[in-house]
């Protein structure tokens, strides 16, 4: 008989992740690395947080946009690092169904919010660059709280649709996940039922959340070029470039990873490959990311420096 429909039934109770490595030695050795990216991470991007709190010449919105994405630098790499961490410890690689869908649900929203936040981003540098003089009118404080709550209310549609959608499926067996955390490509290929329709909303997915916000941000940036060029001065033109470079790097990265990520439903080997594009999707891009907005921006690393020594600002 066909199962009925919108009915789960699911035998599987948990799920086998195999995580980085096999070999205990090496585990060690991964346990010892991650450890450290991830605290790393987490302190770069809550120092990142508390400069632009502290600096009043960071109380502008390309930083209020880049606070935000620290937070959920954060947040992307607590959802996936600290559970794989456990498993390390404890030697135990089992997760739970639900734990499973719970960690896929808030992976997908912080990545999702990561997509519109980015293309706000490149919004709010269009503003400044091209339209100065209504700058402060368009991108006021009511307007970019209300981007970043738009943000998370797409960023959390998304998430839950997939979350939902993955609860119609039946998974029989094998429950062995050649990964290091729960997400959609491995789970479709565990599904004893057709995954079509998650595959399909998968797709409808990328091109709203990747495809789109890709379009407009390249749009942002090809007018955002065309000012810059036009400005006379040296510095100007220098100092608009290099703002607008840390973003376009961080872009790069994040849309990099994922599109190679998501674009290989139809392959059915799960190889070293996707490991590594995880790896870089949870914990590399987040740990870059303070860097990156840090290395070149002297009003951050004065902020940063009056943070973590306690004194003025660099000049």
């Amino acid at each position: 008989m066909e199962p009925e429909v919108g009915v789960n039934r699911t035998s599987v109770t948990e799920f086998i992740l195999l995580g980085l490595v096999e070999t205990e030695q090496l585990q060690s050795v991964v346990f010892a690395v991650f450890l450290f990216a991830y605290l790393l991470t987490v302190g770069g991007n809550l120092s990142i947080l508390a400069a632009i709190l502290v600096e009043p010449k960071l109380h502008t919105p390309m930083y209020f946009f880049l606070g935000n994405l620290s937070v959920l630098d954060v947040g992307c790499i607590t959802v996936t690092v600290p559970s794989m961490l456990a498993r390390l410890l404890s030697h135990k690689r089992t997760v739970p169904y639900r734990a499973c869908l719970t960690q896929l649900f808030f992976f997908h929203l912080l990545a999702g919010m990561d997509c519109f936040l980015l293309t706000v981003m490149a919004y709010d540098r269009f503003l400044a660059i091209c339209r100065p003089l209504t700058y402060s009118t368009q991108m006021s404080k009511t307007v970019q709280r209300m981007l970043v709550v738009v943000s998370w209310a797409l960023g959390f549609t998304n998430a839950l649709n997939h979350t939902l959608t993955l609860t119609t499926l039946n998974f029989c067996g094998p429950n062995v996940i050649n990964h290091f955390y729960c997400d959609l490509p491995q789970l479709f290929q565990l599904s004893c039922s057709s995954t079509q329709l998650n595959e399909l909303l998968l797709f409808v997915a990328a091109a709203f959340m990747a495809v789109t916000p890709l379009v407009l941000i390249t749009v942002s940036y090809a007018h955002v070029a065309a000012a810059v060029l036009q400005i006379r001065s040296v510095e100007g033109r220098k100092k608009a470039f290099s703002t607008c470079g840390s973003h376009l790097t961080v872009v790069c990265l994040f849309y990099g990873t994922g599109i190679f990520n998501y674009m290989r439903l139809g392959s059915e080997e799960s190889s070293d490959k996707d490991k590594g594009v995880g790896v870089f999707n949870t914990v590399i891009n987040p740990m870059l990311n303070p860097l990156i907005y840090s290395l070149r921006n002297p009003d951050v690393q004065g902020a940063l420096w009056r943070v973590l020594v306690g004194k003025q600002s660099l000049t």
